[in-house]
């Protein structure tokens, strides 16, 4: 199994890798096939060593053609196979057709599919690939969720766990739990978005030995990130003579009544990726309060709007949102800060209040979650969970600038292909105050006087890794946005 590689493909372009595999470089479809029942065959008895019997579900399509393939190798090296059939044979493309015809020349017999699963040591999944667009009924369905309730048993999935959409990663009515999915020459945006992530279990990859040229030919819609990948140099050891006011001077913007810890989460986290001044404008009624656990951050009362002129004179940059409310005041507040012209992240309540009056800025990062998502796009959050690309498509035409679309596989998007996808994070996050950390993060990179697009792709991407930390260090439930600081320190001084 190869490293995960970092461009990701829609449906339509992992077919036109196949073939330009096949009619560019001479690698039939059926050569593919049996490499990759090689591969899924290999990492079977790799991971699941103690396995003496597999169970492997066949539908009608390519992606039954791998199943057949791993039958047929499973069988020739004296391994306990049954398979078993669903859907109907005779609407098989020939490549499938001629691996079911090799497996049967083993002398094996298919079973159909009666409601009911032999037991096994581990499943292979081989009902759906890339290809699927509707909800799963009948049969297939009632497969599928003979799969997910068999228990102690690992599954496999082939591609794509059946029933997830490979574009937007949507469990198309019902989709199999996998214990791993092994993808093939390109892997599909959906594995890491969407719904999928409940689905995939561990993501493995085998190119199937195509050569490089190939994926030369077809620009990735999504790019997969990572802190190595990305940081190499934007993340460089400082100048020996380096003094805080080399490193920006970020304004956080925020903190109602009442909601005085989401501007400090924010501007304790710009400040430990290296902001060398962090302001905090808030509202009087706490500002005396609110840095009394950080003394190194600096807070000031606003309550008439001009009192925020000198302390956007003196920054450079503006997190608005965390704690804001939608007052008057917050109103005027992000109304100031908008004429300012300072590259601004824009959260939290920030984002409510510009969905009531949408505008345009080249030099802002929006970060809504899906429900800010959709109060901006005036639509439903179902809707855009659905289709996350779609959505920050839409809000970048709205809204221009950079468009953070948070989740899981949190989006970036700066109006160019490829979209970036970071994969980091986990459950632990689902806790008040991670968005805030989260606008923190970014701001205290653009202080820095990182560019628009690098702030976000590295702050989002090391917001999750921390959070990965923090969970492999303590676990995921009862996570809280300030577990991530030292994380975070540790993170924005690896050397790459």
């Amino acid at each position: 199994m190869q490293h995960l590689p970092y461009p990701l493909y829609t449906a339509e372009q992992t077919r036109q890798l196949d073939r330009i595999a096949s009619e560019q470089h001479a690698i039939p479809a059926a050569t593919l096939m049996t490499r990759a029942g090689t591969a899924a065959l290999n990492f079977i008895l790799t991971q699941w060593p103690d396995a003496k019997q597999l169970l492997i579900l066949c539908g009608s399509g390519n992606n039954a053609g791998d199943g057949y393939e791993v039958a047929r190798q499973a069988l020739e090296k004296h391994c306990k196979v049954v398979l078993v059939e669903v859907g109907r044979t005779d609407k098989m493309s020939d490549e499938a057709t001629a691996a079911r015809q090799a497996y049967l020349a083993t002398g094996a017999e298919p079973i159909a599919f009666d409601g009911v699963l032999p037991a096994a040591d581990m499943i292979v999944d081989a009902l759906f690939g890339t290809g699927l667009d509707r909800d799963i009924t009948g049969a297939f369905a009632q497969a599928i969720d003979a799969i997910n309730h068999v228990e102690n048993t690992p599954v496999l999935s082939l591609d794509i766990p059946s029933g997830i959409h490979a574009d937007t990663g949507k469990a198309l009515g019902i989709a199999v739990h996998a214990t791993a999915t092994l993808s093939f020459i390109g892997l599909n945006i959906g594995l890491f978005n969407g719904d999928a992530p409940n689905y995939t279990g561990r993501i493995v990859f085998d190119a199937l030995a195509v050569p490089d040229s190939v994926f030369e030919a077809i620009e990735a819609t999504t790019y997969r990130l990572d802190l190595d990948h990305q940081a190499t140099l934007k993340l460089a050891p400082r100048q020996r003579t380096s003094h805080k006011g080399h490193f920006g001077h970020l304004l956080v913007i925020g903190g109602n009544l009442g909601m005085s810890g989401a501007p400090r989460i924010a501007a304790e986290a710009a400040t430990r990726v290296g902001a060398g001044l962090v302001s905090i404008a808030t509202h009087p009624s706490h500002s005396t309060l609110i840095n009394l656990t950080r003394p190194e951050l600096m807070s000031h009362g606003v309550e008439i709007i001009d009192e925020l002129t000198p302390l956007l004179t003196t920054a450079n940059v503006v997190t608005i949102g965390p704690g804001l409310g939608q007052t008057q005041w917050s109103q005027a507040l992000l109304n100031k800060a908008t004429e300012s012209k300072h590259p601004m992240v824009v959260d939290a309540d920030a984002l409510n209040l510009l969905s009531r009056q949408p505008q345009q800025n080249p030099h802002w990062i929006l970060t809504p979650h899906p429900g800010e998502a959709a109060r901006l796009l005036g639509c439903s959050t179902k809707t855009v969970q659905e289709n996350r690309l779609d959505a920050v498509r839409q809000l970048h035409a709205r809204y221009g600038g950079i468009i953070v679309l948070k989740g899981a596989g949190t989006l970036i998007y700066n109006g160019e292909n490829p979209i970036r996808l970071s994969p980091c994070g986990n459950p632990g996050m689902a806790s008040g105050g991670m968005g805030d950390a989260l606008a923190g993060i970014i701001g205290g990179l653009l202080a820095q006087n990182f560019s628009l697009m690098d702030a976000a792709c590295i702050g989002v991407t090391m917001h999750g890794m921390a959070a990965d930390k923090a969970a492999e260090q303590d676990g995921e439930r009862g996570m809280l946005a300030m577990d991530l600081m030292p994380h975070l320190r540790h993170l924005v001084n690896l050397k790459f």
